[in-house]
């Protein structure tokens, strides 16, 4: 089976077609979620192809497939996080521009920042004392390095 394309994503459907119908699964890393082209395999063992003909990231929740009685839907694999909760704007400042000179790509979530696992922020976040867990958590979209050059 060759997917080019993304049905919908399981969020904006309705209840009722999600429960009428048989869910297989693909689990992917969150830095998978970046590629237009994969072949992965279901929590059935069905293998599929992914080529997708839009220039768009993958998302936890997209329906690759769908028919009246089943539905192949993209789930991510938990990441090793450090899940930042900084108690004040200056901290949220100061941990920002930190992560910032270091390109670490963030996602946040209620008023937590997230970044993948890395012993040198662990050290950092101690140093400037942040408070933050560690945790095996699933994020909804990958962590995008974004680049550029400083010269």
């Amino acid at each position: 089976m060759l997917i080019e394309r993304i049905e919908t994503n399981i969020e904006r459907m309705e209840k009722e077609e999600i429960i009428r119908r048989h869910i297989e699964k693909v689990y992917l890393e969150s830095d998978h979620l970046v590629k237009r082209i994969q072949r992965v395999t279901t929590d059935h063992g069905r293998e599929i192809g992914i080529r997708l003909k839009d220039p768009r990231d993958l998302v936890a929740g997209d329906v690759l497939y769908m028919d009246e009685k089943n539905m192949i839907v993209i789930d991510v694999v938990a990441d090793d996080l450090l899940v930042i909760a900084p108690r004040s704007i200056k901290e949220m400042g100061t941990i920002a521009h930190q992560l910032g000179n270091r390109h670490l790509p963030a996602q946040f979530e209620d008023q937590m920042m997230m970044v993948q696992y890395d012993y040198l922020v662990e050290e950092l976040l101690n140093e400037l004392d942040i408070p933050y867990q560690r945790e095996k958590r699933k994020v909804k979209q990958a962590f995008r390095h974004i680049g550029h050059s400083h010269g």
